[in-house]
Parts: C-alpha cells; sequence; structure tokens
C-alpha cells in the first residue's frame, strides 16, 4: 500500500508534536511515538496461518496483514514471536509492543486486559479425529476419549464454558503444541480428538489426510488483532480505521486469495493419491526437476507440482489431444523447444521447466510475483493468446489485468460466446487454466512442506496402500493461500 499524502502530512505533524514533546510542553501519544520511532513491534506466532519464513523471507496472513498496517502508517514492522499465547498476552504489557496478530478468536474473559480490533476474519472451532475410528457427531461423544488442546487457547475457553452443561466433559491442556503437532498426535493414535479453528485446519487438512472433521464444535466466531487495554486510544483509532480502508479498496481480499485461494482444490481422496504417488515415484525424478529448475530460474517443487498435474510423473503418459510426456508436451512445442523425445522423462520436464519459464518471462513487466509465475501457468495450459483476451476482458470490466485474483474470474468467460465474440482468439475451455493453477498451487504446498518437516519420499507404504487403485480425483467448487512452512 502507498504511503499517501495525508499520511505524510500526518507524519510531518506528529514529528513535530514529537519535537515539542521533548522540550517538556506535551506528551506524545503512542501512535505519535510510533511514528517518531519509524517501526511498529507486533507480537505473533509461528505457524501456518500467522508467520513463518520461506525461501523469500518472512511471509504468513497475519504478517501480510501488519506489515500492510505498517505501510499505511510509514514505518517499519518489527516482529516479535511468542512460544505460547500465555507468553504472547504478556507481551502485550510491554511498553514497546504495540499489538498482537495471531489469528486470535475474540474472547470476552479477555475484555479486562485486552481490546480486540474489527474483525477481519471469521472462523468456527472444529472437533478433529481419526478417520477410520468412530466419528464423534456432538460433545457428549468426547467423554470417553482422549481431548488435548493448546492451554489458555480459545479452545480451552470454549470447553470450559461447554462444562456447565456437560459436567462429565475432561480434556487436557499444554502450552507446548502447536496445531501441526496436535493434528500429527490425532493422525498418529496418541490422542482421538483436538480442536483446530476451521482456517487453520482448512490450510493444514492435505498434509493430514488420515484426518477430519468430527463437527463444529462453535459456529462462525470473529478474529482479530488485540491490543493491550489503555486509555490512550491513538493506536487503536489509527487500526481502525485501517480495516475500513482495506474493506473497500480490497486489500484483505488479496491477503485472503494469496493465502486461502487455492485450498479447496485437494479433498481427502486427492491428497491420500498425491501422498501415495509422491512416495512411489518422485524420487526417481527429483534431481531431473532440480537440475531444470536451477537451469532456468524456477522451484523445483512448483516444476514438479506441475508435471504431477499434468501427468502424475508418468513419463509415457498421453491425452487424447495428442500431448505426451512427463510434462504433456504437444508435438509443436517440443520441436520448438528443442525436445527430440518427450518420452524421455529429462527432455520433457527440461523442455515443460523452458517453456514456463519463457512465457514468465514474456508476461508484462507490471504483473509482479506471485500473479506473474499463476498467469504463465495458466498460459501453459490454456494458451499466451487465451491468457491475454482473458486479461483484457478482466480490464474492459473494471477488473486488475495484474493480478491473479481477478483473471481467474474472466477466464471460465472464454466459454461463453458472448464473452469470446468479444476476443482476439476465440473459444477456450477457460475453467481448465483455472483449476489447473489452483491444483499446481495445492501440490506445491505440500511438497514444499514435505521438504520443511523432512519427509522422506522413499519411505515405504503398506502393501494395500501400494495396491490401492488411482480414484480420480474430485475437485472442490468453492476455490477459495502461500505455502505454509514450520
Amino acid at each position: 500500500m502507498k504511503f499517501s499524502f495525508k499520511h505524510f502530512t500526518t507524519h510531518l505533524l506528529v514529528s513535530l508534536l514529537c519535537l515539542l514533546a521533548l522540550t517538556g510542553s506535551v506528551l506524545p501519544n503512542k501512535i505519535e511515538k510510533i511514528l517518531n520511532q519509524g517501526e511498529i513491534v507486533v507480537v505473533t506466532r509461528n505457524s501456518p496461518t500467522t508467520y513463518f519464513e520461506d525461501n523469500v523471507g518472512e511471509t504468513g496472513y497475519e504478517y501480510e496483514l501488519a506489515k500492510s498496517f505498517a505501510d499505511y502508517l510509514g514505518v517499519n514492522l518489527v516482529i516479535k514471536q511468542a512460544d505460547t499465547l500465555e507468553e504472547l498476552y504478556a507481551y502485550l504489557n510491554q511498553k514497546n509492543v504495540a499489538f498482537a496478530a495471531a489469528s486470535l478468536t475474540v474472547r470476552p474473559d479477555k475484555n479486562e486486559s485486552v481490546r480486540f480490533s474489527t474483525p477481519y476474519m471469521q472462523v468456527s472451532q472444529q472437533i478433529i479425529y481419526r478417520r477410520g475410528t468412530l466419528r464423534p457427531k456432538q460433545v457428549t461423544d468426547l467423554i470417553n476419549g482422549k481431548l488435548l488442546v493448546t492451554s489458555d487457547s480459545s479452545h480451552s475457553y470454549q470447553l470450559r464454558q461447554m462444562q456447565n452443561d456437560v459436567p462429565e466433559l475432561s480434556w487436557s491442556e499444554s502450552p507446548d503444541y502447536a496445531t501441526v503437532e496436535l493434528l500429527q498426535m490425532v493422525a498418529d493414535g496418541e490422542i482421538d480428538y483436538t480442536i483446530v479453528d476451521s482456517n487453520e485446519f482448512e490450510m493444514l487438512q492435505a498434509y493430514y489426510p488420515n484426518v477430519g472433521i468430527g463437527f463444529d464444535l462453535t459456529g462462525v466466531q470473529p478474529l482479530a488483532w488485540a491490543f493491550p487495554q489503555s486509555p490512550d486510544n491513538s493506536l487503536f483509532e489509527e487500526a481502525q480505521s485501517f480495516f475500513r480502508d482495506v474493506q473497500t479498496n480490497g486489500l484483505l481480499l488479496e491477503i485472503e486469495e494469496r493465502f486461502y485461494g487455492h485450498l479447496g482444490q485437494l479433498n481427502y481422496a486427492g491428497a491420500k493419491r498425491f501422498k501415495r504417488q509422491t512416495h512411489k515415484k518422485l524420487n526417481k525424478y527429483d534431481e531431473i526437476f532440480q537440475q531444470a529448475a536451477q537451469q532456468y530460474d524456477l522451484d523445483w517443487r512448483l516444476l514438479a507440482a506441475m508435471s504431477y498435474q499434468e501427468s502424475h510423473w508418468n513419463p509415457r503418459a498421453r491425452s487424447f489431444t495428442g500431448v505426451r510426456g512427463m510434462m504433456m508436451l504437444t508435438l509443436r512445442t517440443a520441436k520448438e523447444l528443442g525436445v527430440k523425445n518427450r518420452l524421455d522423462p529429462k527432455q520433457s520436464i527440461f523442455g515443460g521447466a523452458k517453456y514456463l519459464a519463457k512465457l514468465r518471462k514474456r508476461m508484462p513487466d507490471n504483473i509482479a510475483e506471485p500473479d506473474r509465475t499463476w498467469m504463465a501457468l495458466a498460459a501453459y495450459n490454456v494458451g499466451y493468446g487465451h491468457l491475454t483476451d482473458a486479461r483484457k476482458l478482466t480490464k474492459l470490466d473494471g477488473g486488475d489485468s495484474t493480478r491473479w485474483m481477478d483473471v481467474k474470474d474472466y477466464l471460465p468467460r472464454l466459454s461463453q460466446k458472448r464473452y469470446y465474440k468479444q476476443t482476439r482468439h476465440g473459444y477456450a475451455r477457460g475453467n481448465e487454466p483455472v483449476s489447473y493453477v489452483q491444483n499446481i498451487r495445492r501440490y506445491f504446498d505440500v511438497l514444499v512442506w514435505n521438504e520443511a518437516n523432512n519427509v522422506n519420499n522413499n519411505n515405504a507404504l503398506t502393501e494395500t496402500e501400494l495396491a490401492i487403485e488411482d480414484a480420480p480425483m474430485q475437485l472442490s467448487a468453492n476455490v477459495r493461500v502461500i505455502p505454509p512452512l514450520l
């Protein structure tokens, strides 16, 4: 977000006030101190839905939202990490910490010590169980099972509220387990149940296909930033103004699309299938993917995700249209790329990498990452001309033709006569590139996760799993993220 003239003048006036304060005439308020220091300190947690570091640096939904607020103020963002929720709330007592941004549910029991901002997301608490065991459908089904939640969390608070109606309800609490660890414990059978917020489970479910949702423990609940209670309202009011702005200018939707926009693409059956294929096949080709990625300045996991979407890592794959090989190249494209044998895995992977790099370079300079890569992938699938047509339709309708979140809404219109008759390249199956890109983004997520968590592709599966016939993957109709890394 650009630093506006309004905030420039505000910054200048505040600096003068702070200078005056140094003479003893005026005491600066919170926002004046932050602007004068040129930085804002925010406390958060290290998790896939809040803050983490990937190969390009700091990121995460909460980080990007807090960074946008810092840009709105014209100051630098400084992140403090808390290991537990108790520690996170304690940080708010420190004078230099402005607020907490950590996927925090608005809780009335915290009203004495903190106040919550305008909510920016609605979630529900979900009971998670291990597939293959008896699915819980109501609170009383949890009584005889081992339920573990994070201490001082909204989940433990909710359970205490419910215990008034169900006295025999019992559970364990610990500050030592993050959501990913609790999910793993359920998957391994160490515990029977845990509670996870719906946004976290949506992001993590592809990595734990053996766990599922029993039932929603609550209705929708708001997530918000937490500010320390104080008679000084200056920073809090500035945050409220920021949320009014991001709601109207689309920034909140943009951040949501980046982190959650593709998560519905990989359901239980698809996740199981991808896991099997990763164990069975990927280790045969990952070195080739890495070599090709290095040569063409790409991420090898992105190439691997592409190849899975194209051929399920089958070097002899063939479609009814005649495209063939690991990267499903047409005969014409293969000739242009110098690929003599489309069935040779190395030639196909290097050819696909070269073609993707060429498309990405061809994108207009005003298309930034990651949209540049998403659009290059769409062009790989549907053709550069059709992508250009969709971008023009987007612009004509008042959308932003440089952003994938806008263009993906117009690609499907290329299959409708009233729209494609206005374009240069005519009809195209426009839904396909949208699903294509969103699937690849989700596969990429999982491959990044596997590497970050040292998941070995050579891990042996059972004979039963290896013998399972690959079922057709069912895609979610709700295409609603960037890879979560821990």
